[in-house]
């Protein structure tokens, strides 16, 4: 074992005795990971960062080292893990271009408050500000799209650096954290301590104490509302706060929809789950949002997405929003009652408080807007009577194979908004997207990391051809490591989601938005994954549950209709009450 053959134990003479080793600064890098819990590691080795993978050559027995085709992917496939695992998510990358590589991810994970602790090589300290070959000032560039950062020049800093990096990333409100360490820092040996984990920065708080009489007012809200409404988001998730959020609405007997990062939170099959908010999301929901006289935010922040026009958005409602990051809370809609703290300290608080109520003429107007929603849109989404196949009963059909016990991992534009439509979920951590940042390229890598995170669950990859193509070289990652992933393209031969636009806003001038894609079948066996392409409904069903049942990974491309659009739709300027149903 490393520790053993390679670290030369020491003592000082101490009161009391502190007993030390001589280790490196790789080698602590290393064993603090092992202390934090970490497992699984995504990246890719450079000359910056050599002594790190020099070390890492003794840690095979407890650290699982996956490498990715390109730091893009292993960031991705980090966050992937970190969503499906509620852990952290680990990534390694060199200095330079391998840095530069992790911008898109860290943004990413920053917007949509993931977890990950991101170590980068630096060059040598003294060739730091020389333009030094893959030299690049990862600090200044990271330092908007990163919750902490900081660069590492000596090795004595390691372990405490390490300890706050990964208290920050998964405490409060979480985020990614870059580590930055020079060369020399690496390679320098130093006697050091045991590893102390963090559990405290000053001036940093992560969540506050709870202020009751903030609550005791948003119960009295809600007490006397006639049309409460709950919109939740991934709050709940991050906060764990599942069973407490559901004994909540169940109390009070509210309404609730989700935003595209909340899905999940509860059942989809949940009597109070309404639907999704948003541009893409549930008829009733959008419409009703206008109507409500209380809504409730839970663990979300208002996204342009959900609110449409800020000044036509729920001015009749009284607003309570209960978040752990106070910079959301009257960031973009003005709270009646701010409630600051972490849900799954202040939600059992608030159910203590509301009384047991049952909104039934309430909830049955969400009732009869969604079957509204059906008739013109659901139905002929998912039994669609044409020829051609349409997204939606691709999910249909996937449904009823996986029974919404599958991972669902999407990239983005039209099929992310069918899966998070359609797509059903019994468990949290089900759903994995980009929400915030619409990265594409997310998909492929981030459900590698999610089957990481969950090794005993069905992840499937639900991706369009123009995302896939973005970040195809991750089949090699696939390839080497044996993630059992099952990858999903619909395919469309357009950027269906620009084409959509173009088409409904920009007088169908459709501009550069036809994509021609390679032999996705050839493409993934020249990986060594078994793949097959369906044109056909009536093939539709089988090549399903031959993706689901193979015993490894597999790619399934299904041709969909060219020019199907994802409705209902909020358009961009209206109000979320002038949601199209066509």
């Amino acid at each position: 074992m490393a520790q053993e053959t390679t670290f030369e134990p020491t003592t000082k003479t101490a009161t009391p005795t502190v007993k030390t080793v001589k280790a490196s600064g790789s080698q602590i890098l290393l064993n603090g990971l092992i202390e934090e819990g970490v497992t699984t590691i995504f990246g890719y080795p450079g000359g910056a960062i050599m002594p790190i993978y020099d070390a890492l050559y003794d840690y095979n027995d407890k650290l699982k080292h996956i490498l990715v085709r390109h730091e893009q992917g292993g960031i991705h496939a980090a966050q992937g893990y970190a969503r499906s695992s509620g852990d952290v998510g680990v990534v390694f990358a060199t200095s330079g271009p391998g840095a530069t590589n992790l911008v898109t991810g860290l943004a990413d994970a920053q917007i949509d408050s993931t977890p990950i602790v991101c170590i980068t090589g630096q060059v040598f300290a003294h060739l730091l500000g020389t333009d030094a070959f893959q030299e690049t000032d990862v600090i200044n560039i990271t330092t908007p799209v990163t919750k902490w950062n900081y660069q590492v020049t000596d090795a004595k800093e390691i372990p405490e650096v390490l300890a706050k990096a990964f208290y920050i990333a998964k405490s409060g409100r979480p985020g990614p954290v870059l580590i930055d360490i020079t060369k020399n820092a690496q390679l320098q040996i130093e006697d050091f301590g045991p590893y102390l984990k963090c559990n405290h920065i000053r001036s940093y708080r992560p969540k506050p104490q709870l202020r009751f009489e903030f609550i005791e007012e948003a119960a009295k809200l809600i007490n006397q509302a006639k049309k409460p409404f709950v919109l939740f988001g991934q709050g709940v998730i991050l906060g764990k706060a599942e069973n407490e959020f559901k004994a909540f609405i169940e109390k009070a007997g509210l309404p609730s929809a989700f935003t595209i990062m909340g899905d999940g939170a509860i059942p989809t099959s949940h009597p109070l789950n309404v639907g999704m908010l948003g541009m893409h999301g549930n008829y009733g929901p959008n419409v009703l949002t206008n109507e409500a006289d209380v809504i409730i935010a839970i663990g979300m922040r208002f996204d342009d997405r959900v609110t449409g026009r800020l000044d036509k958005y729920a001015k009749q409602a009284k607003i309570i929003h209960l978040d752990i990051d106070p910079a959301e809370i009257d960031k973009n809609v003005k709270a009646d009652v701010g409630v600051w703290g972490d849900c799954k300290e202040t939600l059992p608080v608030l159910t203590n408080l509301v009384h047991k109520t049952e909104h039934t003429e309430w909830l049955a107007k969400f009732r009869d807007y969604n079957q509204q929603e059906i008739d013109q849109v659901i139905t002929p989404e998912l039994y669609p009577q044409g020829d051609e196949m349409t997204m939606g009963e691709v999910l249909r059909v996937l449904n009823e194979i996986t029974g919404g016990n599958a991972i669902v991992v999407t990239d983005v534009g039209q099929h992310q908004m069918v899966a998070c439509r359609y797509a059903k979920f019994n468990h949290t951590r089900s759903n994995i997207t980009s929400g915030g940042l619409g990265t594409m390229g997310f998909g492929l890598p981030a459900a590698i990391g999610a089957k990481y995170g969950a090794p005993h669950k069905t992840v499937v990859a639900i991706i369009g051809d123009g995302g896939f193509q973005m970040t195809p070289q991750e089949l090699g990652t696939i390839m080497q490591f044996g993630a059992e992933v099952k990858i999903l393209i619909l395919n469309n031969s357009f950027l269906g989601m620009v084409r959509q636009w173009q088409q409904l806003f920009h007088d169908k001038r459709y501009s550069f938005v036809n994509i021609t894609s390679p032999d996705f079948v050839a493409l993934a066996k020249s990986y060594y994954i078994e793949a097959n392409k369906v044109s056909e409904r009536a093939n539709l069903k089988t090549a399903l549950e031959n993706m689901i049942n193979h015993k490894g990974a597999y790619l399934l491309e299904v041709v969909v209709g060219k020019e199907n659009n994802v409705f209902p739709m909020v358009p961009q300027g209206c109000s979320v009450s002038e949601i199209r149903l066509k």
